[in-house]
């Protein structure tokens, strides 16, 4: 409570600066504690305890705008942050669009499931790490767990402004993780498995040591396959990977660059009938369950396409400005940056299809794609990345496919799609919620 009480004050002080100085600003205030543990050998690799603090201010004067932050919350180095960002914004072009606009906001994050009370030991928490390594390198040829580990995070942040808005919020996270490294018969393959929660207690070790060790033993006689075009079904981790590289089309900041693609294709039909996708500001278990945006608006459900129709971008109050629109409550800012826009859940609606339905004749499950940022341009859709999984027949891997490349264009393929599952499913980050999605076709460079 000190913490937060010195946090408060300092916003208090901060704001006070500003006024004086004729100018507008809102204020982002983070307290931290971090918690993390790895194995190697048997042994505890790492046992790191860090907390930190962080105050940053966003401010407008003459309608231009600067940022600037400071992790010391010392008189001297608050004034100094204020005065940096006043002098900044003097070199910054004007932008009428650019207000601190939410006015008299009184937000806290109220849902039990974000901040949970701890009741879980340190030993506890190392006996769990130390037995992710042992997990793995018990199994044979798993000669190794790379990359394993426990951490846990807890956080609270204050948003305020010169317009009275007032919020706050704190939660708790927590995952671990496994990768195994398997060799047989002069061969290598890895693969890994997560779980998080909110709790120690919902962590999941067993799925983690298990699922990557089935993988990487599954993928290890993996070859290339006949070069052409397949139906293919990612997993829900590569789906997610794939749609967070061309995420830049939701945008509405993007689109106010004039670099996002769906900029004027706003009802137009962007994608296949049969996807729709929501950005959600709650469901059951998210982890990006928030009471409000980083400039203090009440967080909401907004369709984005709705039966393959653009039905809206993703806006915080400058990009809504600029284009004479609603205002999403989309704003992202983090207290070291400026405001852009960002998601909170995104969930792809569930289809019709059954499970044997949408597995039914062959296909290729994409389990792991290589390079996925680098290989993708967001602007034009293309993309090429490394790829690794399995042939299937009716729902069933006939083989393990590796050394392949998996390539084609974002806004094509998510217009040519044969089936949506009824199940809806998360990954691990508890932010991408989707059905499996049978595509196409997509050209795969094999053998």
């Amino acid at each position: 409570m000190a913490d937060q009480n010195a946090l408060q004050q300092a916003i208090d002080y901060v704001l006070d600066r500003v006024q004086a100085q004729d100018a507008a600003a809102d204020v982002i205030a983070n307290r931290s504690n971090n918690f993390s543990l790895k194995a190697n050998q048997g042994e505890l690799d790492e046992y790191k305890v860090t907390s930190g603090q962080v105050i940053g201010v966003r401010v407008i004067k003459d309608q231009r705008t600067a940022t600037s932050y400071s992790e010391s919350l010392d008189l001297a180095s608050l004034d100094l942050m204020v005065d940096n960002a006043l002098t900044n914004a003097q070199y910054s072009q004007q932008d009428p669009h650019q207000k601190i606009s939410c006015i008299d906001s009184r937000l806290a994050t109220t849902e039990p499931e974000v901040y949970q009370t701890e009741t879980a030991t340190v030993d506890e928490k190392i006996t769990l790490a130390l037995s992710l390594e042992q997990g793995v390198v018990s199994k044979p040829h798993a000669t190794s767990a790379p990359y394993n580990g426990f951490a846990e995070s807890d956080s609270h942040v204050i948003l305020a402004n010169t317009q009275g808005t007032l919020c706050n919020h704190s939660e708790r996270s927590t995952y671990c993780y496994a990768y195994t490294l398997y060799e047989k018969d002069g061969k290598q393959a890895m693969h890994g498995g997560m779980s998080s929660g909110r709790l120690f207690s919902q962590l999941d070790p067993s799925y983690c040591i298990n699922h990557g060790y089935e993988m990487a033993q599954a993928l290890l006689d993996g070859a290339p396959i006949a070069s052409k075009h397949y139906s293919v079904i990612f997993t829900l981790s590569a789906l997610s990977s794939l749609f967070s590289a061309f995420g830049m089309c939701m945008s509405g900041q993007a689109a106010m660059k004039g670099i996002n693609p769906w900029r004027d294709a706003l009802d137009t039909l962007v994608a296949s009938p049969l996807l729709t996708i929501t950005d959600t500001a709650y469901i059951n278990g998210g982890f990006s369950i928030k009471a409000f945006d980083s400039e203090g608006f009440a967080t909401h459900d907004t369709l984005l396409v709705g039966d393959g129709k653009l039905q809206s971008l993703l806006h915080n109050s400058h990009t809504a400005s600029y284009f004479g629109i609603d205002n999403t409550a989309n704003g992202s800012r983090s207290a070291k940056g400026g405001l852009g826009v960002s998601s909170r859940h995104t969930v792809i609606s569930t289809g019709a299809s059954s499970e044997a339905e949408i597995t039914a004749g062959e296909y290729l499950e994409l389990v792991e794609l290589q390079g996925v940022h680098s290989g993708a341009d967001a602007v034009s859709g293309d993309f090429s990345f490394g790829a690794s999984g399995f042939l299937c027949r009716d729902g069933v891997r006939q083989q393990a496919v590796r050394g392949i490349t998996v390539a084609g264009n974002f806004y094509q393929m998510i217009k040519e799609i044969d089936a949506i599952s009824n199940q809806l499913e998360n990954d691990y980050n508890r932010s991408f919620y989707a059905p499996k999605i049978r595509f196409t076709r997509l050209n795969i460079a094999g053998k």
